[in-house]
């Protein structure tokens, strides 16, 4: 019998295993590295050119409508961050990737990165409105990844022989000390080049001081004072005007536009006869309304918050057309925003004198938030957002529907995009004491108006609920009912009847590709 004993190759297993380890962490340092000096180029160049957003705004216009509508659903408003956050996991991999690689078989790992940075340039020269200097920013970050991963993977390497040299341990012939001051190397520079990238990118700070600094005209025609009655005493319910911090927000702008306000015009033409271009100063100077107005995006799921009321200060578009003066035949208004994104507006709901469709400039008494469109955006009632409210818009081409269409609907949505009549239970939620419970909610029809909310118990009667008053049809409106409920689990239902008698369908559908449809329930445990 022989004593067992380790195999002399187990070490070196070990050692080829460990140096695996690096070169992948390798892979990553270069690879971060590489993106953040493309940040610092994008910051020189366009910020629209960076690799990381120019990427992700292609993912944004490549997903399929039900994809979209998953990604809002789960993550809401961070749906733009979690998709930056999932990029950035598959590149740290890809890098890592990469990094094995160029240990193990080069010079694929090399070849794998520079694959990536020439996606990324061709991705970003792609983009709307974007140049040849597009692909400057993945091409130096590119340079830089491949040459941090070369170097530091060399040193992961034995030289020739095993012998020691050039400061080579004579143990296998790693220089680990070189490999540890190339990632040093490359960390540094990735922190570097990101601070660089923050400093340069100073004019999202340079826009925000200036909206700070504006103090909106006032209102030639002011929207009617919030009725007492329209905010109901009930905790938890939704308030009737959304605050700017709380209401929602979902478009395609990885990169919220910086656009300075005396730098903004906003150009109306296509089948007009008088096509004209206004800037900035020019909009303060004409005599601007205020109105309440709900805006609800198509998005959103029933009973989902994808919604909010706000207070609109702006210029009626239907006066802009008036000016522009549009031929016979045009039945379509693209809008254009600074970042390229479009949305096709009925020409008939524009033009229509009863609803008011405003180029709005300020949102519950303030500049537009940045976020939220400054300088100027479409505000229009009765219609979904993805075919009317475009942010930072700075063109209005009327047109047709035969001849041009807005962003979203090539990819399966439908054109038109009216608002359908729906209700939402915000409370109660949860447990709850038997007897009367207090069941309330909002309910919204824009332009048409919410003319009756019903409530019902499991698979009891419905009851009418009270409605609160609202300062006209173009806003949600709140409501409430008390309802006896007995010890139990039971299911709350709420269904809506428009102004002119639309009552809510029970039908469920998702939001694609016209909007969600269905019933609002809710469960609740009584004790």
């Amino acid at each position: 019998m022989t004593e067992a004993t380790d195999s002399p190759e187990a070490p070196q297993a070990e050692r080829a295993r460990a140096d695996a380890g690096w070169a992948a962490l390798a892979g990553v340092l270069a690879g971060g590295a590489g993106l953040a000096v493309a940040e610092l180029v994008a910051a020189v160049v366009a910020p629209g050119s960076s690799t990381l957003f120019a990427g992700g705004a292609a993912v944004i216009d490549a997903v399929p409508p039900g994809l979209k509508d998953f990604a809002v659903q789960w993550f809401g408003t961070n749906d733009k961050a979690v998709l930056l956050g999932s990029m950035g996991v598959v590149l740290a991999a890809g890098a890592a990737l990469a990094g094995w690689l160029q240990l193990r078989r080069p010079p694929y790992g090399v070849l794998l990165m520079s694959a990536v940075g020439v996606v990324g340039a061709m991705v970003a020269v792609l983009r709307p409105d974007a140049t040849p200097l597009w692909a400057l920013p993945s091409i130096v970050g590119l340079g830089v990844g491949v040459l941090l991963l070369r170097a530091a993977v060399a040193r992961l390497r034995p030289a020739p022989g095993g012998a020691a040299s050039g400061g080579r341990t004579a143990s296998g012939g790693v220089d680990r000390r070189g490999f540890l001051a190339v990632s040093g190397l490359a960390a540094g520079a990735a922190v570097l080049a990101l601070a660089g990238s923050r400093v340069l990118s100073a004019g999202s700070t340079a826009v925000s001081a200036v909206r700070e600094k504006l103090r909106l005209p006032t209102a030639r025609t002011t929207a009617p004072p919030v009725p007492a009655g329209a905010d109901l005493d009930v905790e938890g319910i939704t308030p009737y005007v959304t605050p700017n911090p709380d209401f929602y927000r979902i478009d395609t702008a990885l990169i919220v536009p910086q656009v300075n306000p005396q730098d903004w015009s906003l150009r109306v033409h296509g089948l007009v006869d008088e096509p004209f271009e206004i800037t900035w100063d020019e909009l303060l100077a004409l005599p601007l309304e205020e109105h309440h107005v709900t805006l609800a995006c198509v998005s959103n799921t029933v009973g989902g918050d994808l919604i909010g009321n706000a207070l609109w200060l702006g210029y009626p578009i239907r006066a802009l057309l008036e000016r522009a003066k549009p031929r016979a035949g045009a039945d379509m208004v693209l809008s254009t925003s600074d970042d390229g994104f479009t949305a096709g507006t009925p020409l008939e709901v524009l033009q229509d004198p009863d609803r008011d469709s405003l180029l709005a400039i300020g949102m519950n008494g303030e500049p537009l938030p940045v976020e939220h469109g400054f300088p100027a955006r479409l505000v229009v009632p009765g219609l979904y957002g993805y075919v009317s409210a475009t942010k930072w818009v700075t063109s209005l081409e009327v047109t047709t529907f035969d001849a041009d269409q807005g962003y979203w609907t090539p990819r399966g949505w439908s054109a038109l995009g009216p608002i359908k009549v729906e209700s939402r239970i915000d409370v109660p939620r949860g447990s709850v004491s038997a007897g009367a419970v207090t069941v309330a909610g909002v309910a919204w029809a824009q332009h048409t108006g919410i003319g009756e909310v019903q409530v019902r118990a499991d698979d009891g009667d419905w009851v009418t609920a009270e409605l609160a008053e609202t300062v006209g049809p173009d806003t949600w409106r709140q409501w409430h009912v008390s309802i006896d409920l007995d010890a139990g689990d039971h299911t709350l239902a709420v269904r809506a009847t428009d102004a002119d008698g639309l009552v809510q369908t029970e039908d469920e559908a998702p939001p694609a590709p016209d909007g969600a449809t269905g019933w609002h329930t809710v469960n609740v445990s009584v004790s």
